[in-house]
């Protein structure tokens, strides 16, 4: 007999990620669509609905052989109307159904979350949560964003806005101002692009020698990547800013840690690619200011499941939640 299959989707700004999944999570196909943001977005939900019914004329499945498909937005949604409430960067500036409009156009069972969300379910199913039922997962890409899994579940709170961790305020005076309106949010300072603000503003604060000071004099910018690259080598502007950087992302993970105690914190993202350059330093910084219960039986990971975390996610949603 065969086993029942579930498409996972995962909506990104620039492309749409896509697979199709087994029951037991093992994928049998991926593939990219582009992200059509003309046109307020008009198009990316047929778009999906098209690419779907395609996959299922390949391979000859009908409607029966699919559990459903599983969908990680962008942006804050309600799990129980299926609505999308806002995703800027896709053009929706008002709430979509998002899930009635994709089942309409496939006939199958829809459950959608946040993309956040969903990518820290694939990363417990699947990845480095190895399974772990308390798991708090963090991105850190050009935003920060995260996930809280609870007893093997997601927690959403009253209006779905719950890991929100990029708008943690780590800087009480003297802040960046963040995307979304507050001053010394831990997205201004842990991002890909708060890293590299942290370490201009290191390069113009005073005159240490420091290799990124050519690289910004030649390429007229330098990137989260040279940080890193170069803290490795003990370039002081570099490893000062990795060990500001430790402080910032350590004392919100602790924060964190000590009201969950999960079992695992798990971050992704571009910035996590660092690995031990930053593991190292954080991990220090973590449990220099967690709870000592916590900072004893709370490990932080890196992710291993990349780009795949958000199909997996997605098609876990179809799997214990449809």
């Amino acid at each position: 007999m065969m086993e029942n299959l579930v498409f996972g989707v995962d909506i990104g700004g620039t492309t749409i990620k896509m697979a199709l999944i087994t029951e037991k999570a093992v994928i049998v196909d991926k593939w990219e669509i582009p992200t059509n943001t003309t046109n307020k977005g008009t198009n990316i939900i047929p778009d999906i609905a098209a690419s779907i019914k395609g996959s299922m004329v390949q391979r000859e499945l009908s409607n029966e052989h699919v559990l459903g498909i599983g969908v990680g937005a962008p942006g804050p949604v309600n799990m129980q109307t299926g609505i999308l409430y806002t995703a800027v960067n896709l053009g929706w500036d008002q709430p979509v159904a998002l899930r009635d409009e994709l089942q309409q156009l496939t006939g199958l069972s829809v459950v959608i979350d946040n993309d956040a969300n969903v990518a820290a379910l694939g990363e417990m199913w699947k990845g480095a949560g190895d399974g772990a039922r308390d798991v708090v997962f963090v991105t850190l890409g050009t935003g920060v964003g995260g996930g809280v899994i609870v007893n093997g579940d997601i927690v959403h709170g009253s209006k779905g806005a719950a890991g929100e961790i990029g708008h943690i305020t780590v800087v009480q005076e003297t802040g960046y101002l963040c995307n979304c309106g507050k001053t010394g949010c831990l997205e201004t300072v842990a991002s890909a692009t708060g890293v590299v603000r942290l370490a201009t503003d290191a390069l113009a604060s005073n005159n240490t020698e420091s290799a990124l000071r050519n690289i910004l004099l030649d390429a007229g910018h330098i990137t989260a990547k040279d940080i890193f690259d170069l803290a490795r080598t003990d370039d002081p502007i570099a490893y000062e800013t990795v060990q500001k950087l430790s402080t910032y992302l350590g004392l919100s993970l602790a924060n964190l840690g000590s009201a969950l105690n999960p079992d695992k914190i798990v971050l992704g993202g571009g910035v996590s690619k660092a690995g031990e350059t930053l593991l190292n330093p954080l991990r220090e910084k973590f449990k220099q200011y967690a709870f000592s219960t916590v900072a004893e039986s709370t490990a932080i990971e890196i992710a291993t499941l990349g780009n795949d975390a958000g199909v997996y996610g997605a098609a876990w949603l179809v799997k214990y939640k449809h």
